[in-house]
C-alpha cells in the first residue's frame, strides 16, 4: 500500500477525537493508502494519547499505519505529507490569572504557538506538504505559521469548510431540500463573525439559491447572522464548542484538496491571496477554490459580486488587515 504521513496537533482534544479515526479508516486518503499518524500534544496531556492509540488500534482499520504520540513538534512534523494544526488556546481559558476573552489576546497567545510550529514545518515537513489550520483565529494563525515556515513550496490553508457546511445547511433548510442539493458555496474572508457566506453565487439543484428561496429580506438580514453566529449558538446549546462538525469539516477540506473538484462546482478554504477580487495580497483569505487532485489549487475567477457582497468582503478584509497589524512583530 502507498503510505502517507499525517500529523495532528491538539490530538487529545474533542475535535481530534472525532477526526483521528476518519484519517486512518480509508475514508480520507483512500482504501489503498496506509496512514502513519503522529499525534502531537502539550507535555501535560500527551500521556492521554496512549488511550487514543489503543482505540485506533482496536478499530482494526487495515489502512492504519504507525501511530506515534509526542510532545515534540519537530518529531511530529518530520517528513509529513499533511499537517492538521487543530490545537490552539481557546477563548475563555485562564492564563496567569487572566481570562482570555478578547480576539486580540487570542492572536498574541496563539501567535507564539504558530511561530514555533511554522518554523518546524518549514524545515522538517516535506516540501510538498499541505498544512490545514483549524485552531482559531485560524486565518491569522495560518498567516503566522506560513510566514515562519519560510518554505514557499508548502501549501497552507485555514479552514472555512465548517462555515461552508453551516451555510449550505441553512439554505437547504430554508428551501426544504437535501443539503447535497446545495453547491458552489463560498465563505469569503475570515473565519469569524465577519465572514461572508455567499448566497448569491451558491446554487440549489443548479439554480441560483437566492432565486430558489425568493426571500431577499431573509437572505440579507437573517441568513448571514445565522451562519456567522452558528458557532456561538452551538456553544450556548451544547455547553462546549463544535467538535464533531469541526472534525467533519477538516476531513471535507482534506478530501477537497486531494481530489479533483467536480466540474462546475468549487469548495471553500482560506489560502494566501494573490490579489484576486481586490483582496490585499498575502492575507489568508477565504475564496472559492478548485483542485486538480494533483496538488494544484486555484482561485475561481470572474465570479460576479454585487454591491452587497462587495461591502461584506470589504468588512472581513479590513478585519484581517487589523489582525495582521496586531501581530506584525511576529511576521518579521
Amino acid at each position: 500500500m502507498k503510505e502517507i504521513n499525517v500529523a495532528v496537533t491538539g490530538a487529545a482534544g474533542q475535535i481530534a477525537y472525532s477526526l483521528l479515526p476518519r484519517l486512518v479508516s480509508g475514508e480520507t486518503f483512500g482504501a489503498d493508502v496506509r496512514v502513519n499518524l503522529r499525534l502531537i500534544e502539550i507535555p501535560q496531556v500527551v500521556d492521554k494519547l496512549e488511550g487514543t492509540i489503543m482505540e485506533l488500534i482496536d478499530c482494526g482499520f487495515k489502512q492504519t499505519g504507525s501511530l506515534l504520540a509526542t510532545a515534540d513538534i519537530r518529531e511530529g512534523v518530520e517528513n509529513t505529507d499533511w499537517v492538521l494544526l487543530v490545537g490552539s488556546i481557546p477563548r475563555g481559558i485562564v492564563i496567569d490569572g487572566k481570562k482570555i476573552e478578547e480576539r486580540s489576546d487570542l492572536l498574541r497567545i496563539n501567535g507564539g504557538i504558530f511561530t514555533s510550529q511554522g518554523h518546524a514545518i518549514g524545515e522538517l515537513a516535506k516540501d510538498n506538504a499541505k498544512i490545514l489550520v483549524v485552531g482559531n483565529p485560524a486565518n491569522t494563525n495560518a498567516l503566522i505559521g506560513k510566514t515562519k515556515s519560510n518554505n514557499s513550496l508548502q501549501s497552507w490553508f485555514a479552514m472555512t469548510a465548517l462555515d461552508s457546511n453551516r451555510a449550505k445547511a441553512q439554505l437547504a433548510q430554508k428551501a426544504n431540500v437535501e443539503i447535497s442539493s446545495v453547491t458552489n458555496m463560498t465563505i469569503w474572508g475570515n473565519h469569524s463573525p465577519t465572514m461572508y457566506p455567499d448566497p448569491y453565487n451558491a446554487k440549489i439543484n443548479g439554480e441560483s439559491a437566492v432565486q430558489v428561496i425568493n426571500d431577499l429580506n431573509w437572505i440579507e438580514n437573517d441568513y448571514l447572522p445565522l451562519v456567522q453566529q452558528r458557532g456561538k449558538a452551538v456553544i450556548d446549546a451544547r455547553g462546549a464548542s463544535s467538535a464533531a462538525s469541526a472534525a467533519n469539516a477538516a476531513i471535507d477540506t482534506v478530501k477537497a484538496v486531494e481530489t479533483e473538484t467536480p466540474k462546475g462546482d468549487w469548495f471553500s478554504a482560506a489560502i494566501p491571496s494573490d490579489g484576486s477580487y481586490g483582496v490585499p495580497e498575502g492575507l489568508i483569505f477565504g475564496f472559492p477554490l478548485v483542485s486538480s487532485g494533483q496538488g494544484e489549487i486555484k482561485i475561481v475567477q470572474d465570479i460576479e459580486l454585487n454591491e452587497f457582497a462587495q461591502s461584506k468582503i470589504k468588512i472581513t478584509s479590513e478585519e484581517l488587515l487589523s489582525e495582521k497589524e496586531a501581530v506584525k512583530d511576529l511576521l518579521d
